[in-house]
């Protein structure tokens, strides 16, 4: 009985009270992301009906690809009961799916990110960082490892931020401090990083679909935010440095929970060897595609053909994905060879495919996605929303800025019962892209708003896996850790990174900074 007693008295202590009780039920109540895009594409065939039998109609100006001209166009809200409406659902579910192109882009770009995943190339990067990383600026290496960690799905979690934890409690200093530095560079700045990752193309594979209601002709590019994720994902990266050592940090105190420093571990010889093999690979592949894009036409096939440029509409620029594809691929199997974690071709293959055998449940959620966006689209009920709130924005005098800030409020306050970027967006794309070209505001604006306004969410709201995780991984130092504690420990960066983040977004914004190379 006094055991049991005392079980009891753990749960209830390790358990969230309060606003945090309540957050933790609403996020436990919410269903699979698949269920809610089903239940989404019910609650849009129901509007069509209604909306349908109205009638209801928009009049706006926009963009006809035939004559290349803004003209006045008509947009009807399509019933999805209706004969053609029933045909339409009937017959264009696979066409819906083999034309939604961020599936292939996944697929092609994990070859290339799971090859260096899965040989250990990303975890023994990781280590070699923080080992080599000076004391002066380490918690700041922490971060931005931890920020370019997004490019390989889950290393950043389940690989750097037990790291940072036993990093510096190796150092005298807080784990918990460690673990909230780590987490906050994975997680809290998680859409923003200094290289193109996969998840960029999916959000610009989505905000293409929502810009076609629009203006067919329009795209935009993994690129277009480039520019505004270096320089965030370094100002963001010294802000939560900045919080865990001002902050967070001093409110830890010093560490007393009597768990003993692990011995330190370096790289094994065999690591050591991998990553020689890598920096060779490395240096061999940018080479070659220096070789291939910056000399002048007719040398530099990769430039545009037409215009010689490097940026707008070259094949270095199309082939992105391609690119960093194969970058990872070559640079991952080099390194695979040296440490001994790849034996020939056939055991990279089945790294492969392995990789994709992880991407199931992400593909079936894709083909649900898919069909949402060309039901909504088919319906013209976004373009019809977009235009009368479009009409109703114009009356209220805030401007682009007041805009910006309301819909990264918007976006924040969603990510509380909808995690995952790429479920959210879309949501969210098809109805507040075209609204904002409606106002007259550039897609990438928009996408940049939502990385600003997702990011921060991540490390406290109840329905990212990975809070669970942080708190086992915390428990190893401080035993009567719960999901309460890590929001606590996490809740400053999210509001200092939520409104200092989106102060820069609408300075960059007031002074017409390009967001990126082809913004």
């Amino acid at each position: 009985m006094a055991g049991k007693a005392k079980k009891e008295l753990i749960a209830e202590k390790e358990a969230p009270s309060g606003f945090l009780a309540t957050v933790e039920r609403v996020g436990n109540m919410v269903p699979h992301p698949a269920i809610i895009f089903f239940i989404l594409i019910g609650i849009v065939i129901v509007l069509s009906v209604i909306f349908g039998l109205m009638g209801t109609t928009v009049t706006y100006e926009g963009y006809d690809s035939a004559t290349s001209e803004i003209v006045e166009q008509t947009a009807t809200v399509q019933n999805l009961l209706s004969p053609d409406g029933i045909r339409f659902m009937l017959t264009s579910p696979v066409a819906n799916f083999l034309g939604f192109t961020g599936v292939g882009v996944i697929l092609v770009a994990m070859i290339g990110v799971g090859i260096a995943e899965e040989s250990g190339l990303i975890a023994t990067l990781v280590r070699k960082m923080v080992a080599a990383a000076p004391r002066s600026i380490f918690t700041f290496m922490i971060v931005m490892v931890g920020v370019v960690s997004s490019i390989a799905a889950d290393a950043g979690y389940l690989v750097l931020v037990p790291l940072a934890a036993a990093a510096f409690h190796s150092m005298g200093r807080h784990p918990l401090a460690g673990l909230a530095a780590g987490f906050s560079g994975v997680a809290a700045v998680f859409l923003v990083n200094v290289f193109i990752t996969p998840t960029d193309a999916l959000l610009v594979e989505v905000t293409n679909d929502a810009i076609r209601a629009v203006n067919p002709a329009a795209v935009i590019s993994p690129v277009g935010n480039l520019f505004f994720m270096i320089v965030s994902s370094i100002l963001m990266g010294i802000i939560c440095t900045v919080l865990t050592e001002r902050f967070v940090e001093p409110r830890l105190g010093p560490y007393t929970g009597g768990v003993p420093v692990e011995a330190a571990t370096g790289l094994s010889g065999s690591e050591q060897l991998g990553l020689k093999y890598a920096g060779r690979a490395l240096l061999g592949f940018v080479i070659v595609i220096g070789l291939l894009t910056a000399p002048p036409l007719p040398w530099g096939i990769l430039r545009n053909q037409d215009t010689g440029g490097i940026m707008a509409g070259s094949p270095f620029m199309s082939g992105l994905i391609i690119l960093i594809s194969l970058l990872f691929l070559v640079v991952g199997y080099a390194y695979g060879r040296g440490a001994g974690t790849i034996a020939n071709v056939t055991a990279a293959i089945g790294l492969v495919v392995k990789t994709w055998s992880n991407l199931a449940g992400m593909i079936f959620l894709l083909f649900v996605i898919a069909n949402f966006i060309a039901f909504f689209n088919y319906t013209n009920l976004a373009t019809v929303l977009a235009v009368n709130l479009a009409e109703f924005l114009q009356t209220v005098p805030i401007g682009m800025s007041g805009y910006i800030v309301i819909f990264v409020i918007v976006v924040a306050i969603i990510d509380i019962i909808l995690a995952g970027a790429l479920a959210k967006w879309a949501i969210l794309a098809p109805v507040f892209v075209p609204l904002f070209m409606q106002l007259g505001g550039d897609p990438n604006m928009v996408m940049a708003a939502y990385r600003v306004g997702d990011s921060p969410m991540n490390v406290i709201t109840p329905l990212n896996v990975y809070l669970a995780v942080m708190v086992g991984f915390a428990q190893k130092y401080q035993k009567d850790t719960g999901i309460g504690t890590i929001v606590a420990l996490m809740l400053p960066y999210t509001v200092v990174l939520l409104v200092l983040w989106t102060l820069l977004l609408v300075v960059w914004y007031s002074l017409g900074l390009p967001l990126g190379p082809t913004a």
